[in-house]
């Protein structure tokens, strides 16, 4: 498959790599709604709180991850997703 059809999907933790995996989709709800980051996509960065990511593999086959916040974050076909992030609130 050529590799400008293709993620490179990682979940990082502060503690480790929870999810590494190349794919086709990867798809949740923000603030505004509904989105889906396809190969090619343009730069992309957003936070989600407590909805479904769903991550479609090469083989077509999905995994769903649900964390209470994490950032996705897109960039030339590499998708990151950070997650257990602590924050505070003044």
């Amino acid at each position: 498959m050529d590799n400008n059809l293709i993620l490179q999907v990682k979940i990082i933790s502060p503690k480790n790599d929870i999810f590494t995996c190349p794919a086709l989709s990867v798809s949740s709800v923000n603030s505004v709604g509904k989105f889906d980051i396809l190969p090619q996509h343009a730069n992309f960065i957003t936070l989600i709180k407590d909805v479904p990511i769903i991550i479609k593999k090469t083989n077509h086959e999905t995994v769903t991850f649900n964390f209470p916040l994490a950032i996705i974050y897109n960039n030339k076909n590499r998708v990151n997703i950070y997650t257990d992030i602590q924050y505070n609130l003044y």
